[in-house]
């Protein structure tokens, strides 16, 4: 119905809103889980890196190899320290892109309500005057009725 065309417009435009919002907590997640997939080698990797530097002390080592061994793991560890920086931030994007995606699903949904509203107006509108219609032909008819049986009285 023209009537409902800049309501249709901004349903039509909703949906396209919410469809990008979607798109980016999508994309949002996607990242999210990399960074998570990120820490868990970094971790693994600080492990390993541990448990074999252990079994090599156990051997021997040298002073100098133990300091490039404290150096590289302290730079491993500020590697996972930054990673989970990094997590947080992530972690907050998706928080907000969830939130988007739940406002814009929130627009698109009471347009839709207003919508339907206004649809079911116009339906009891038509109603109301069907009914009015049908009331006034009935009593043209009834009136008819009457004149005749008073014209055949007479």
């Amino acid at each position: 119905m023209s009537i409902f065309k800049g309501l249709s417009l901004a349903i039509e435009f909703a949906h396209v809103q919410r469809d990008r919002a979607v798109a980016q907590w999508q994309i949002a997640l996607r990242t999210q889980a990399n960074g998570h997939d990120q820490m868990t080698q970094l971790q693994q990797y600080a492990s390993e890196t541990d448990q074999r530097w252990a079994l090599r002390a156990e051997q021997g080592t040298t002073p100098e190899l133990l300091h490039h061994h404290r150096q590289f793991m302290e730079r491993l560890y500020q590697a996972i320290q930054l990673q989970g920086e990094t997590l947080g931030a992530l972690d907050k994007k998706v928080a907000n892109t969830r939130q988007i995606v739940l406002n814009a699903e929130l627009r698109l949904s009471s347009f839709k309500k207003v919508l339907a509203s206004k649809e079911m107006g116009l339906k009891q509108q038509q109603q109301r005057q069907e009914q009015k219609y049908s009331d006034e032909f009935a009593a043209q008819q009834m009136q008819r009725s009457l004149q005749q049986r008073t014209e055949e009285t007479s």
